[in-house]
């Protein structure tokens, strides 16, 4: 990759984040509605995480899935939103070059993991619904958790990719990230190199985890719906699609709020922003409502829980 002069990145110790351009009388109420947001992302995924791990009824594949997904959630908006907080009411705005690379990397590695797992957790339904007899034989523990470690296995390597490309470039006068945290995209924007071995590398990244996920899910349900539509009674087509519901509903949240962000003209930073607050904020929030509210399991071990409390006050 050339240089076209001035600065070299070695040189760059910090960047500077914009953030959300909204009035500066709105601040306190953006910084409030992250605090909300957060503090419910906080509270419903680690709620999630401590019935799986307290509730043996829960000591299932498709519940350590939903463990390991609700870890990553939390992981990847702790990255990110903590620091955004700081940046809204400060007036530097700054963030370490450091900072910055992992910052990025994390996200990175979190947001591919979650793709990953969200397939293996398509493979979990599919073989639960056209499998059932051979559940237990086929998705043992050790299997489980290979599909996790593989999972981040997957985004580390990308994500290792991913900076390496990034921060390999020349950074010129502007250290100005428009955005309120360190994306590849803005930070090509304030480079003075060429940034074309990047763009090849995000988007053979792009599809080398895009599409065999989406496939592993559309195939899976494929199946699933095939077999559904074999049952005969109704209670039981109803029970079947219940236990895939809450896993569709997160899927699709996911890879709505994404792909509003990436498909979002380059043009209109702020709308591109916002769209990432969706799935950087709202859908760690929303995902264990999503599965506590369609889950009669987890209803029933957040029922018990509740219990126990009330008991012992």
């Amino acid at each position: 990759m050339g240089d076209k002069g001035g600065d070299n990145h070695s040189e760059v110790t910090d960047f500077i984040l914009v953030g959300i351009r909204v009035r500066p009388e709105l601040h306190s109420l953006l910084f409030l509605l992250f605090l909300v947001v957060y503090w419910m992302v906080l509270l419903g995924n680690l709620s999630m995480i401590g019935i799986i791990v307290t509730d043996p009824r829960l000591n299932t594949p498709m519940y350590f899935f939903l463990g390991n997904l609700s870890i990553i959630d939390l992981s990847y908006s702790t990255v990110i939103v903590p620091k955004a907080m700081v940046n809204i009411l400060s007036q530097k705005k700054t963030i370490s070059f450091a900072g910055c690379v992992t910052q990025l990397f994390l996200y990175a590695l979190f947001m591919v993991t979650e793709a990953f797992v969200l397939a293996a957790m398509a493979y979990d339904r599919f073989i639960a619904i056209c499998n059932p007899l051979l559940y237990t034989v086929r998705m043992s523990r050790s299997l489980c958790i290979q599909l996790v470690a593989g999972s981040y296995l997957c985004g580390w390597v990308s994500s290792i990719l991913q900076i390496s490309v990034t921060f390999s470039m020349s950074f010129c006068a502007s250290r100005v990230i428009d955005h309120f945290y360190c994306d590849s995209n803005p930070i090509e924007k304030i480079s003075c190199s060429n940034i074309f071995m990047n763009k090849m590398v995000s988007f053979s990244l792009a599809v080398l985890i895009i599409l065999p996920t989406i496939l592993v899910i559309v195939v899976s349900y494929m199946y699933i719906v095939s077999a559904v539509l074999k049952i005969r009674s109704s209670e039981g087509r109803k029970k079947a699609f219940s236990t895939c519901s809450s896993h569709l509903g997160v899927v699709s949240l996911l890879y709505g709020t994404v792909s509003f962000v990436y498909l979002t003209p380059p043009n209109n930073p702020e709308l591109r922003k916002v769209a990432s607050v969706c799935y950087i904020l709202f859908t760690p929030m929303l995902n264990p409502l999503i599965y506590s509210l369609r889950n009669k399991d987890v209803k029933d071990a957040m029922k018990k829980v509740i219990w126990k409390k009330k008991v012992l006050l």
